[in-house]
């Protein structure tokens, strides 16, 4: 008896004859494997082919299951494959072995695309349902805060709210002039190289003036705040919540809204419209620089067509957008550092997830604020 296991091929015309021999066992694994692969050839070239398994010593379910890999092979692509001098007491391995995996998985159910559709506004219909809950309990808890302070007006942490102003408003009047400059610059730029062609470049001015005191000024100030000071919010209150900071203000009989959300909304609203003022003016002097270099636009013609072109009006359109703006921001901002759970990747996602709920419910707001004033004739 071998004590090695062996597997012996002998061809006849298109048939194959395969004989293993030996302990076909889990020890000899890796022998096993080396065994059938090398009659791979022989099988994919064979019609029919005989699986001789008396000289089977030694089987185990590893073993079984290798040889019966090796008659699926040979059945596959319309062969003829045996198996013959099967032990009795190997019999019961190998008919459990022979029906492993021989079901044919049941085809995936093909979803109704209706089912489907209604199926994904339904959830995209609690998920709206749950964001605007959160958003009006922040407001609500906002409010009530705010009622408080008035009525307890030592109760505002002025400390706290002048470090805010100074984060949020003075720091980033840099970043906002040259942002602002370099966009009335361009809405410029670009009046006076498509109005030119009909004679009209001094419409370009109206264009500017109208446009960055309604519209775009604030607009791309608080989309700026959005992403700098909205994301900053966002980011320190979640890596509060995982510090279990927050529970600890609470667990010291301190309302974490007016400690710490409060003062982050107000300066917002305090800052953006000082923001949005600053930003329209270096716009409109942006334009105005390519009105001069570009479209041979004196200084004092500049000024006096601004000066007909637009009115206050367009201006208090402008800055009474900021502050509603500015309060969406914030508690967009706020509520989504409070929905941070305890991991990092929960951070990242809630502060991406805040700016990008603060740009969209600002342009939405912006939308609206049109439409509005447009009804009213402003």
């Amino acid at each position: 008896m071998n004590s090695e296991p062996l597997l012996l091929a002998t061809s006849s015309g298109d048939a194959l004859e395969l004989r293993p021999e030996g302990p076909w066992i889990a020890v000899n694994a890796t022998k096993l494997e080396s065994l059938t692969r090398s009659v791979g050839v022989d099988v994919d070239r064979s019609r029919a082919v005989t699986l001789d398994m008396s000289g089977i010593s030694a089987l185990d379910t590893l073993g079984a299951w290798i040889l019966e890999k090796l008659s699926r092979k040979a059945a596959s692509s319309g062969r003829r494959a045996e198996i013959v001098g099967i032990a009795d007491h190997l019999s019961g391995l190998l008919e459990e072995v022979r029906r492993v995996n021989r079901h044919t998985p049941a085809p995936a159910a093909v979803p109704n695309p209706v089912l489907l559709s209604l199926n994904d506004l339904g959830k995209a219909t609690i998920g709206a349902r749950e964001e605007i809950t959160i958003f009006l309990q922040m407001l609500g808890a906002l409010f009530m805060v705010v009622i408080g302070v008035v009525r307890r007006p030592r109760s505002l942490r002025l400390t706290s709210l002048v470090y805010q102003l100074n984060r949020i408003g003075f720091q980033a009047i840099p970043i906002v002039v040259l942002i602002t400059f370099l966009i009335g610059a361009i809405i410029a730029q670009q009046g006076f190289f498509h109005f030119r062609r009909f004679g009209a470049e001094s419409y370009t001015v109206d264009m500017v003036g109208i446009l960055v005191l309604r519209e775009l000024g604030v607009l791309i100030v608080a989309i700026m705040v959005a992403g700098r000071s909205g994301s900053a919010y966002t980011a320190e209150l979640g890596a509060m919540k995982m510090r279990e900071e927050i529970d600890a203000l609470s667990t010291m009989g301190l309302d974490p809204v007016e400690v710490l959300i409060l003062p982050r909304v107000a300066a917002l609203i305090i800052a953006l419209p000082i923001l949005a003022f600053i930003g329209s003016i270096a716009a409109l002097y942006g334009g105005g620089l390519v009105a001069q270099f570009y479209g041979d636009m004196g200084p004092a013609i500049y000024v006096a067509r601004l000066h007909e072109a637009v009115s206050v009006t367009h201006f208090e359109v402008g800055i009474l957008k900021a502050p509603f703006m500015a309060l969406v921001i914030g508690i967009v901002a706020c509520s989504e550092g409070l929905r941070v759970k305890g991991s990092a990747e929960s951070l990242g996602r809630q502060t991406t997830t805040s700016v990008v709920k603060s740009i969209f419910l600002v342009i939405v707001l912006d939308g609206l604020f049109a439409i509005f004033f447009a009804s009213i004739g402003m």
